[in-house]
């Protein structure tokens, strides 16, 4: 998006608007367009509207300020920390096309390098061989053992298999790369729950999580993908990909209000090293233009 939310909103400013119900509604159009969905855009600017008029405030400062504080009641973060001396199992979910696999290297190289020595990675896409490869690939850059079975094989075998090879050493990681195939959206759902009691007895207590990758251009698009696989096996954190401080990006703020998920990393390009924990302030004053 080439004019950004954030230039939009200081144009909308800069015409010498009175701050009245024309000037909240060009605002809910300009949120909606920033990939906030329509719902939370007007739940949004009727919360803002109320504390601007209770207060007076008609300062273009102190009015952002407010849209601030409610963009960031609703923008959720979290850190996946994996338990020491615990098998620990984290099924990674997400639609072909957002950059699952490599988001699965990006995390295991980030958390090798941070002190978990065994990490593994579970080719649990058995439907496409090219993410068998893939995934093989990524494990020979990074140093990361794949445990892979052939194409068109059990998922859930792959994932028995991986956390076997974790118990194996007492500890450590497995992020198990799943299918994608939403146009079999059936079919999918039956394997990832099948892959989710494997994960859920494999998995130390307390140590299981599932990671949704989504790409944050897509906006609403990405939003129905986290609920298709909140309902079919529950979601715990969200990895934004291809994300930078020009996307619109505003589906993490739908995504934390309607469905309370929080987001645990955002990557930003091809690279191994372009991962980085998500951090709510910065997210939102990208937002909103608010960096220096």
């Amino acid at each position: 998006m080439k004019e950004s939310f954030a230039g939009k909103i200081k144009a909308l400013f800069s015409k010498g608007k009175q701050i009245d119900g024309d000037f909240f509604e060009d605002l809910t159009d300009m949120l909606v367009e920033g990939d906030i969905g329509a719902k939370t855009a007007f739940e949004l600017t009727d919360a803002l509207e109320q504390v601007c008029s209770k207060n007076k405030i008609k300062d273009e400062a102190e009015i952002m300020s407010e849209l601030k504080k409610l963009l960031l009641q609703n923008v959720k973060s979290t850190v996946l920390e994996p338990e020491k001396d615990k098998v620990n199992i984290w099924m990674v979910l997400g639609v072909n096309g957002v950059g699952k696999t490599t988001s699965v290297a990006k995390m295991a190289k980030w958390y090798k390098e941070r002190g978990i020595e065994n990490v593994v990675l579970a080719s649990a896409d058995t439907f496409r061989a090219a993410a068998i490869e893939q995934l093989a690939m990524h494990g020979e850059k990074t140093g990361v053992r794949v445990v892979s079975h052939q194409h068109g094989s059990d998922p859930s075998a792959v994932v028995f298999d991986a956390a076997q090879a974790v118990r194996s050493k007492n500890s450590g990681l497995v992020l198990a790369d799943t299918a994608g195939r939403l146009h079999n959206k059936e079919n999918l759902v039956r394997e990832l729950q099948k892959i989710d009691r494997t994960c859920a007895s494999k998995a130390d207590e307390g140590c299981y999580k599932k990671i949704i990758v989504i790409d944050a251009t897509t906006g609403q698009n990405a939003l129905r993908q986290v609920e298709v696989f909140n309902d079919a096996v529950g979601v715990d954190a969200v990895v934004l990909t291809k994300y930078d401080s020009t996307a619109k990006g505003g589906v993490a703020v739908t995504i934390g209000k309607e469905l309370g998920i929080p987001v645990a990393f955002i990557c930003t390009g091809e690279k191994y090293e372009d991962i980085a924990l998500f951090d709510s302030e910065k997210y939102v004053d990208e937002f909103l233009g608010n960096v220096k």
